[in-house]
């Protein structure tokens, strides 16, 4: 359904407002009314990352007037692969500043504000409240969580993109006229069901095809042409070049925006109401769980351990601590592989930041192995504290 623009036109345009948008200007749908809403407008992006750059470069080259960046990560190597906003210049440096350069070098005329902080409860509506739209590239469930009820208590709406090695999803979401996120998931995937990007990896290009959807929704609904997403979620298989639609309704029994809310403010803890990790994992994990530093002093001590990495292959070929074995946790869960493990030995797990390696603990606890322990921190630990000249992703 079209839907009425979201912000006025402002007075007018410069000279060289006219000469540098007007490929725009000539749009019929545009024009110079659609370009002067565009000015005027007020837009956040939450996150600088891989949607987070091509949607500020284009919401920039399209002349949206005022852009909000919020983002307290700063620029690694491993983010240039998709974070196109980003250069080897930047590497070290806060991401939301390293951005702002590059939007100055696209359209020096847009005014960028830089909120180089960790969105949270306490800043989430203070800062929500100076926009007119919020576009979400978020990476985790809670801060998804977050983002879409601080939208819906204050009314905004926001553009949501998401990403996962060659699958993509975009929508909008706006309680006035249609569904919020958590009408489309009501409740958070279980812990460890679904990996971020950072362990699972993410074709690099996706971030365009999807960043470039969630700016075309933004202009849309900015200047009210066409029909946005509200409503409808636009699903990519980029292996298959496909596009699919799937309809979206408002559901009546939301927590959030349904007809008896129960959710009426933002939660205490959105991590928690997430869970980084089971209840099973978090039990299994109390009273065993090592360090990076103490993995390595039973190493040099010679104490006869068993370490087993739960990382996937491909994980492995990049990095990996030396006398690890490999064996992947989900043959750790379906307990395809508990044959492997030696009942004389002390069990010691790690994963790549310790949340697979505490699930795949509770398996191995829950069969029988009482004394097995994970490491803190996982491989990112070791690298960082340990061998600093293994390779990191």
């Amino acid at each position: 359904m079209a839907l009425p623009p979201l912000v006025e036109p402002a007075a007018e345009l410069s000279v060289d407002e006219i000469r540098r948008y007007s490929r725009h200007l000539i749009i019929p749908d545009v024009g110079m009314d659609g370009q002067k809403r565009l000015k005027n407008a007020k837009v956040l992006a939450v996150g600088a990352g891989g949607l987070g750059s091509p949607t500020l470069l284009y919401l920039a080259a399209a002349g949206v007037g005022t852009l909000g960046i919020i983002d307290f990560d700063t620029v690694d190597e491993s983010n240039l692969q998709r974070q196109i906003i980003h250069g080897v210049s930047d590497v070290g440096t806060p991401k939301a500043e390293s951005a702002a350069r590059s939007i100055a070098e696209v359209n020096p005329l847009v005014n960028v504000v830089i909120h180089n902080t960790a969105l949270d409860r306490d800043n989430v509506k203070e800062i929500f409240s100076q926009y007119d739209l919020i576009v979400d590239g978020t990476d985790n469930f809670a801060t998804r969580y977050m983002v879409n009820d601080a939208a819906v208590l204050l009314g905004k709406p926001y553009v949501w993109g998401s990403i996962y090695r060659f699958d993509g999803q975009a929508s909008v979401f706006w309680e006035e006229h249609g569904p919020c996120y958590r009408c489309l998931y009501p409740e958070p995937p279980p812990p460890g069901m679904v990996p971020s990007c950072a362990e699972g990896g993410v074709l690099g290009v996706l971030c365009a095809s999807i960043g470039s959807i969630q700016v075309n929704e933004a202009i849309k609904l900015i200047t009210g042409i066409g029909e946005p997403l509200v409503g409808r979620l636009m699903v990519y298989d980029a292996l298959e070049m496909e596009y699919r639609k799937i309809k979206v309704r408002k559901d009546p029994n939301c927590a959030l925006c349904g007809e008896n809310p129960t959710v009426t403010d933002l939660l205490e803890d959105y991590e928690d109401f997430c869970g980084a990790v089971s209840e099973e994992a978090q039990e299994a994990i109390t009273g065993s769980t090592i360090s990076v530093r103490e993995l390595k002093d039973w190493q040099d001590s010679g104490k006869d351990i068993f370490l087993v990495d739960v990382r996937e292959p491909a994980e492995w070929e990049i990095n990996r601590i030396p006398g690890a074995t490999l064996i992947p946790k989900g043959e750790i869960l379906s307990g395809a592989a508990l044959a492997k493990f030696p009942q004389d030995k002390q069990i010691v797990l790690h994963c790549k930041s310790g949340v697979r390696s505490a699930e795949a603990l509770a398996a191995l606890k829950s069969a029988g192995f009482k004394d097995a322990v994970h490491v803190q921190g996982g491989i990112v630990a070791w690298v960082n504290l340990i061998d600093p000249s293994l390779p990191s992703y």
